[in-house]
């Protein structure tokens, strides 16, 4: 029996291949929309833990120093993330990306963790310390087999996480808040204006202990 693509490509180049006979049938694009929702979307919530202070910490004790910050960012983060349901899916220059259930569980992800780094720096020099930012999004996105992640509550938690949030900050974009238990975290609304366009989102109010 002749295999499928998908089982003779490798995850990427199998999306890789839908995607160009997307281009080149441009009348089956419903369709292999639909294959590729089938095959990829799941909803989620998406957290993405950005470091602050890459320029000035490079530029002050060099690269080398910063990477050794981001490999042991990623060691104190990822047993968090396992313990709350989560899924680390990749680790991109100095930020991280995971997915998990819930938003909920997702928060609950993101205080520990940034409670972990703020016990790990009291521990440290100071000019070692690691400030964390993180951003929360939830809704469907497309997961490509624990290894990548694209959709637009991904791009907005990356918005949030990278740009946008101070150090040791949680930002949550609509969706997510949303979809929260009521009540159960005290969230403040935010809205920036970027771009010309006004992007509302939530900080939790509660600092972390």
């Amino acid at each position: 029996m002749e295999k499928s693509p998908e089982h003779t490509l490798n995850i990427k180049d199998y999306l890789k291949s839908l995607l160009l006979e997307r281009i080149a049938e441009p009348e089956r694009k419903e369709e292999i929309d639909n294959q590729i929702r089938q095959r990829f979307e799941r909803e989620v919530a998406i957290m993405v833990l950005d470091l602050c202070g890459f320029s000035r910490t490079t530029i002050k004790y060099g690269i080398i120093h910063f990477l050794s910050l981001i490999v042991e960012t990623e060691t104190l983060a990822s047993p968090v993330i396992k313990q709350h349901s989560g899924t680390l899916i990749k680790q991109d220059a100095d930020n991280l990306f995971a997915v998990f259930p819930t938003p909920a569980q997702a928060i609950d992800a993101s205080v520990e963790i940034i409670n972990t780094l703020r016990d790990f720096d009291a521990k440290r020099a100071i000019d070692s310390e690691i400030y964390g930012c993180i951003g929360i999004g939830f809704g469907p996105t497309l997961l490509i087999d624990g290894e990548d992640l694209f959709g637009n509550e991904m791009n907005l938690a990356s918005k949030l996480g990278e740009d946008l949030a101070e150090s040791m900050e949680i930002l949550l974009t609509e969706s997510a808040a949303a979809a929260l238990p009521d009540g159960h975290y005290p969230l403040e609304p935010l809205t920036y204006n970027i771009s010309g366009l006004e992007l509302k989102c939530f900080r939790l109010k509660v600092a972390p202990d």
